[in-house]
């Protein structure tokens, strides 16, 4: 009778243990072992259930024992950036883990802990659950390019097809990295021409040529607001390029082109005449190319122009470029008479066409237009740092 006593007891802790979980294992204590009761894990989320919501907080926790490992992962696999491992921490007595992000919709998720009580009793849990596929989603674009040498005044950005109303949890999901160490802030921004809102970080003051960026956006599952989740992770990495700051004086109707603090050459220029001066401000090169069809209907100016233009770089959404304008010849130099943008001779403006790169500062003075928008292109420079940070939702 004393040995089946000696026996029962772990018998029945075992027992109860599987009838607690999906799928529990436990690993017996030898029999000269002091009998003592197998860990109780539980996982917050029911095994089998459907239509979990993407940011139901997920945690792990284990009763008179410690949590040796928690592993969360797709069961579908397939693409990583739309159905992504999930990783947590663990408490500092190991008895909760906490997920470190949120779930991917419309994914299967396998959860399998571990946990070891008194006496080596180890317990494996297994349990799986399947999170909603969203009515609404929100998409987003994240960008410089991946592998790109950008300017100095490059920000990083994150522009979304809708509103995001939950900005706070957008911007906990993203991390930026920099080598050498660089301070910065995200800032929220809207483009007062295309309607797009988006999230930019930019550094305390221009980059230092040769710094390392990494982006990380853990955005799959977040909520923008409203159940509009973000369907899928973005992840890119750039390095920063010479330090070129152009300096356009339209008093003068001249540009100095610097290169990590050299000027390099003076370009004779014309910027927009009374009626359609150029913006005043800093603008960032956005992107360019050799030859473009501008039509004035496209930005309110009726059926003023309809023309080809060589060598164009772009410095505003609302369409400021730096081109060639040899049709305006007798007045670049001397007078502002263009419908906004900033033109120069066609040899100059190849010239500094095939040295532009995204990311470069074009700063504007001695215009009677307005300072340009922070979100009209790239116009995060026009705060200053302290503003800036007061854009961030966090």
């Amino acid at each position: 009778m004393n040995l089946i006593r000696r026996v029962l007891p772990p018998i029945l802790a075992a027992v109860m243990l599987t009838g607690c979980s999906a799928v529990a294992e436990t690993e017996p204590a030898s029999a000269s072992a002091t009998p003592t009761a197998a860990p109780l894990i539980t996982v917050s989320v029911t095994d089998g259930a459907t239509g979990v919501a993407p940011d139901t907080a997920l945690r792990v926790t284990s009763r008179s024992g410690t949590l040796t490992s928690v592993r969360v992962d797709p069961a579908d696999g397939g693409d990583e950036r739309a159905h992504v491992a999930v990783r947590g921490s663990l408490d500092p007595a190991r008895r909760t883990w906490t997920a470190e992000r949120t779930l991917s919709p419309a994914t299967t998720y396998e959860v399998e802990a571990v946990a070891v009580g008194a006496g080596g009793r180890r317990t494996t849990t297994r349990t799986s659950f399947t999170t909603l596929s969203p009515s609404r989603t929100n998409r987003a674009l994240l960008g410089p390019g991946d592998d790109q040498v950008v300017g100095v005044g490059m920000p990083v950005t994150l522009s979304f097809d809708r509103p995001v109303t939950d900005k706070a949890a957008v911007e906990r999901s993203l991390k930026v990295t920099t080598h050498p160490a660089t301070e910065g802030s995200w800032g929220w921004v809207r483009d007062p021409h295309t309607g797009r809102e988006r999230v930019d970080w930019r550094p305390a003051s221009y980059w230092r040529p040769g710094t390392e960026v990494t982006v990380r956006a853990a955005l799959s599952g977040v909520d923008t607001g409203g159940g509009r989740y973000l369907p899928r992770d973005i992840s890119i990495g750039f390095t920063i390029g010479a330090a070129r700051v152009n300096r356009v004086d339209l008093a003068a109707h001249r540009m100095t082109v610097s290169e990590n603090g050299q000027v390099q050459r003076v370009i004779p220029v014309s910027g927009g005449g009374p009626a359609t001066p150029t913006y005043n401000g800093t603008t960032v090169v956005m992107d360019k190319v050799a030859d473009i069809r501008m039509n004035s209907e496209t930005v309110g100016l009726g059926d003023a122009y309809d023309m080809d233009v060589a060598w164009a770089v772009h410095l505003t959404s609302s369409g400021t470029y730096l081109h060639a304008a040899p049709w305006n010849a007798s007045l670049i130099g001397n007078s502002n008479a263009s419908h906004g943008c900033i033109g120069m001779n066609t040899d100059d403006a190849r010239w500094f066409y095939d040295r532009a790169r995204p990311g470069d500062v074009v700063v504007t003075t001695g215009s009677d237009g307005a300072t340009v928008d922070v979100g009209n292109g790239l116009g995060d420079w026009n705060l200053t740092y302290e503003q800036w940070r007061k854009r961030s939702a966090l």
